[in-house]
């Protein structure tokens, strides 16, 4: 293990202290802020003097440390206290970076400079990059324009694999139904607005066509399964879900969304009175064609919550791209891979033994080191990249949300984790990694990057690995 110490430039624009809002926990909770002690009563022979107020109740958690360095963790604190926990044998190889979140300084670590793989921890750099190159203001637009003639339509993808076929009551994402601002855009909306439209102009059949241009490059991911995640398009509905309804980590996916996504479009305008012609053909629509209606995704920031909290493949390698769009990149799973590089470079992120390939973590030539991990959370932390904030915000809570909802348990040994720890998961074969933050027991927060590769059972691995984290948690490790 090495110990504390902060390196030279590393962490380009990390500010020293943080909103305590992002560890995840309220700073007070059950009533406002606490009131002054209360004074004893005066003499007797003195001036009538009020009765005392009743003393203030301690609040029941108490303002996270977000500032300073006094007080912080130390080395032989944190050694301490981890004692054998980072040598469990499940572990096998364990690499690891324990920094203040505060400051980005580093406190402990064990081969932190070590390139590992980070299986889906890689979407903390996919979703660093695109908040901090993007607007925060950025929707993705699914849009149907007119071709050559006003019989001619063309449905173009946008890049949104969330548009979704399926009636409001029906969505679920992680289980959960959605509300205003997490509630994706509606191919039902598209094509009522689309038919609205025709009809007004007095259209009633038309030809429909369909524009996927927007992407380039292979469809499929290089190690697509398809169920973790299928072929990408740049028009596509439910994530290329066969059963829209499947709200499961890994399920059956179509060959070709795009066809499966105009299928439905045919079958919905034919519902709305407008019939569909022939059969829809692929074309790239007409440069600064009239726009007949469209649908747009939820803002950017809310679409790398989702990603975050549920581990959503197909919706990481959507906003990879969208970075590549943006810096004049190849939209592809190359292209957006180095549009990340790029941008992470330009925010001081010390790229040596980074190398990615995708933007979702798939791919098991990905390598990043632990202490980069805990450079990109800090940086979401910091109080100089406000627009990161979602970054922490979408990160799942152990024992709560999303991939950690059923870890960080009592039966484990993890159970002090629970409700305070929010953090990236991540699980290829032989490799389990874990990245997140965490309050400390004297209200500091701690960012954290745990690297595994081992041939134990991936549960028992990742038990093992919420332990060290819960320890974190329950010491002040001084």
């Amino acid at each position: 293990m090495t110990g504390a110490g902060t390196r030279a430039g590393a962490r380009g624009g990390v500010g020293v202290s943080v909103v305590a809002g992002v560890a995840g926990v309220a700073l007070l909770v059950g009533g406002g802020s606490v009131g002054p002690r209360a004074y004893a009563q005066a003499p007797a022979s003195g001036p009538a003097a009020p009765p005392a107020a009743p003393p203030a109740a301690a609040p029941v958690l108490t303002p996270a440390v977000t500032g300073g360095a006094d007080g912080l963790p130390t080395a032989a604190g944190l050694t301490a206290a981890l004692g054998q926990l980072t040598s469990d044998k499940a572990l096998g190889t364990l690499t690891f970076a324990i920094a203040d979140g505060g400051s980005g300084k580093l406190l402990l670590g064990s081969g932190e400079t070590t390139p590992s793989t980070p299986a889906s921890t890689t979407k903390l750099a996919t979703t660093v990059a695109a908040l901090s190159l993007l607007p925060a203001d950025t929707r993705l637009t699914t849009k149907v324009v007119h071709g050559a003639t006003p019989a001619d339509i063309v449905l173009v993808g946008g890049g949104d694999p969330t548009l979704t076929g399926l009636p409001v009551d029906q969505i679920r994402i992680g289980g959960s139904p959605v509300d205003a601002d997490s509630a994706p855009a509606s191919l039902i909306d598209l094509a009522n607005r689309t038919a609205t439209a025709l009809k007004a102009a007095g259209v009633t059949t038309v030809h429909l066509s369909y524009d996927t241009s927007l992407y380039t490059g292979p469809a499929a991911h290089k190690f697509n399964d398809g169920t973790n995640i299928g072929p990408m398009s740049s028009l596509m509905i439910d994530e290329g879900r066969v059963d829209a309804t499947q709200d499961m980590d890994a399920p059956v996916r179509v060959a070709d969304p795009a066809a499966q996504a105009v299928a439905k479009f045919t079958d919905l305008l034919g519902a709305q009175g407008v019939k569909v012609d022939g059969k829809p053909a692929q074309t790239q629509a007409p440069a600064n064609a009239a726009p007949v209606a469209e649908v747009r995704s939820p803002v950017l920031p809310r679409l790398v919550e989702r990603l975050l909290t549920n581990s959503d493949n197909t919706l990481a390698e959507a906003v990879a791209r969208q970075v590549a769009v943006a810096q004049h990149q190849p939209v592809s799973y190359d292209g957006a891979a180095q549009a990340v590089t790029q941008t992470l470079t330009g925010l001081g992120i010390p790229m040596a033994g980074v190398s990615l390939n995708d933007g979702s973590g798939l791919n098991v030539h990905n390598t990043i080191p632990p202490v980069v991990l805990a450079d990109l959370l800090a940086l979401a932390a910091s109080p100089d990249h406000p627009q990161l904030r979602p970054v922490l915000t979408g990160l799942p809570i152990a024992g709560l949300t999303g991939t950690l909802d059923k870890r960080f348990v009592a039966a484990q040994g993890s159970a002090d984790g629970a409700g305070v720890v929010r953090a990236k998961t991540g699980s290829l074969s032989g490799v389990n990694t874990l990245a997140g933050t965490l309050v400390d027991a004297d209200g500091r927060l701690l960012s954290f990057a745990l690297m595994t590769r081992t041939p134990a059972d991936a549960t028992v691995a990742r038990a093992a690995m919420d332990r060290i984290v819960a320890k974190l948690v329950s010491c002040g490790c001084k």
